[in-house]
């Protein structure tokens, strides 16, 4: 077993493509590390270098404390989990899993040992004797684990193992990945678009744009500190409200469109580098969960907006508002161009807000609806650059 390390790894292609850049990230022996972003952001690429399957343009990977820039694909003592689950339709679940074991010429007492080991750990000693024909998705994918397993690598690549499965499905089957990669023990690097499967999954969760990583930390701070905006848009379901703000020359007063509200001094002490914007415009976040219906006259920072769509959940309500304040938002994730750091709707485009809130609200379309927010929720970014506003 160990750690994987990539330090300055970059990726360029013929065609001038710079898919990777300078991305350094060390994953601890023993680690979940979850790669998330949007299509096209490089976390494919990240995993193919470290597999040896795509050849690096700079920089360095290392398993354990060996560079392996030069080391062939097979000599890395690496295991992969693949979208598609690549087994053998003529062989039965036991000969799946033992056959890189077969490749490596053990003998068959000991790939049958081996095998039914890995399947032990898995749960589907049951299913040995079966062809993948006769498994369901999740039971291939699980085939296809302890086909990795069997070989006792000494880290674990994954690349968006739970995507061609159903919504419950994928939760069943990321709650297996979590039990398996705890009980094994090795660094898994573990590639996804799903940032809710990166969430609750990772350990730790490396977040990358355009080929850049925009933060890495546990999966609770990025949610809570996000370090800009791509990264607040990103992480969360529905995402943070990012607006259009400006802040008060003595800084004790946020705009947001015609709206005007107070600033306690808690707010400036917990972000020193907040003053430096007042008198200015900035971006403020909101969580959806942290807008709650109240009545004007409290206490708390408040809002008012017009409801546009109510999306009943059962165990919550989702309340789609209107201000006119204007959206900022991370560049929608399909966008290539590397110019633009963040990008703001025009007048005539604008979005909605969306509250979270308890399913016993009574609300309707057209309503007008009051929030209020605990000023200690607000986050605040850099109108500009989209960098938090912290220190």
């Amino acid at each position: 077993m160990a750690s994987i390390s990539l330090e300055g790894v970059s990726k360029v292609y013929p065609n001038g493509l710079e898919a990777v850049q300078g991305l350094n990230l060390h994953i601890e022996d023993g680690e979940l590390m979850v790669v998330v972003g949007p299509s096209g952001c490089g976390k494919t690429t990240v995993l193919r270098m470290v597999a040896g399957l795509e050849e690096i343009t700079s920089g360095n990977v290392l398993i354990g404390d060996e560079i392996v820039n030069d080391v062939g694909p097979r000599d890395r003592d690496i295991a992969m989990v693949f979208q598609s689950y690549a087994l053998y339709p003529q062989m039965s679940v036991a000969q799946n899993i033992g056959f890189p074991l077969k490749m490596k010429k053990l003998s068959k007492s000991e790939i049958d040992v081996k095998v039914r080991a890995a399947a032990a750990i898995l749960g589907i000693t049951d299913w040995l004797g079966r062809k993948p024909s006769q498994l369901s998705g999740g039971q291939r994918q699980r085939v296809a684990m302890g086909r990795a397993i069997v070989r006792e690598p000494s880290a674990f690549l994954m690349d968006e193992p739970l995507s061609n499965l159903d919504a419950k499905l994928r939760v069943q089957m990321r709650a297996e990945v979590a039990r398996v990669q705890k009980r094994i023990g090795v660094a898994t690097l573990y590639v996804t678009h799903d940032q809710t499967e990166a969430m609750t999954l990772g350990h730790r969760v490396a977040v990358l744009r355009l080929g850049v990583l925009q933060q890495c930390d546990k999966p609770q701070v990025l949610y809570d500190r996000p370090a800009n905006t791509f990264v607040a848009g990103f992480i969360g379901s529905p995402a943070m409200n990012l607006l259009e703000g400006g802040l008060s020359h003595e800084g004790s007063t946020l705009t947001l469109g015609s709206q005007q509200m107070s600033l306690p001094s808690q707010v400036f002490n917990s972000r020193p580098g907040l003053k430096r914007y007042s008198g200015g415009p900035v971006v403020v976040g909101l969580r959806p969960e942290d807008l709650n219906v109240t009545a004007r006259g409290t206490d708390d920072v408040a809002l008012s907006g017009d409801v546009e769509l109510v999306e009943a959940l059962g165990a919550e309500l989702l309340i789609h508002f209107s201000l006119d304040a204007k959206i900022v938002r991370a560049e929608d994730p399909g966008v290539t161009d590397r110019e633009e750091s963040q990008s703001r709707t025009e007048p005539g485009d604008q979005e909605d807000c969306v509250a979270r809130v308890e399913p016993r609200h009574t609300v309707q379309v057209g309503e007008r609806i009051n929030f209020s927010v605990a000023p200690d929720r607000l986050e605040f970014f850099d109108f500009n650059t989209g960098l938090a506003i912290w220190d």
